[in-house]
C-alpha cells in the first residue's frame, strides 16, 4: 500500500456527484452508475451526508475494484475520490 497523500481538495476528477441527502444503498448505486460511463482510469468525485458511506465506499471499492483514492469528513459531508478501474 503506498504512502502517497492525496489533497482531495485540489486533485483533479472527470465527473462529480451530487449524493447529499441520499441514503444507503443510493450514493453506491448512483456512484455504480456513474463509473460505468467513465473510461478506465477516470476519477469521480462523490460528496454524500450518509453517515454510513465511508463503510460502504471502502467496501464497493474493494468488492469492484475501483480504487478509493481519498475520503474526507467536515461539517458533516464525506468525500470520496475514486478511479475507475
Amino acid at each position: 500500500m503506498s504512502d502517497t497523500i492525496i489533497d482531495i481538495d485540489t486533485m483533479e476528477f472527470q465527473k462529480d456527484l451530487d449524493a447529499r441527502g441520499l441514503n444507503c444503498p443510493l450514493p453506491i448505486l448512483k456512484a455504480k452508475k456513474a463509473l460505468a460511463e467513465m473510461e478506465s482510469g477516470q476519477v469521480l468525485r462523490i460528496v454524500a451526508t450518509d453517515t454510513g458511506s465511508v463503510r460502504d465506499f471502502q467496501a464497493f471499492a474493494k468488492q469492484t475494484g475501483n480504487a478509493l483514492l481519498a475520503h474526507t469528513a467536515e461539517n458533516g459531508e464525506f468525500t470520496f475520490l475514486m478511479r475507475r478501474k
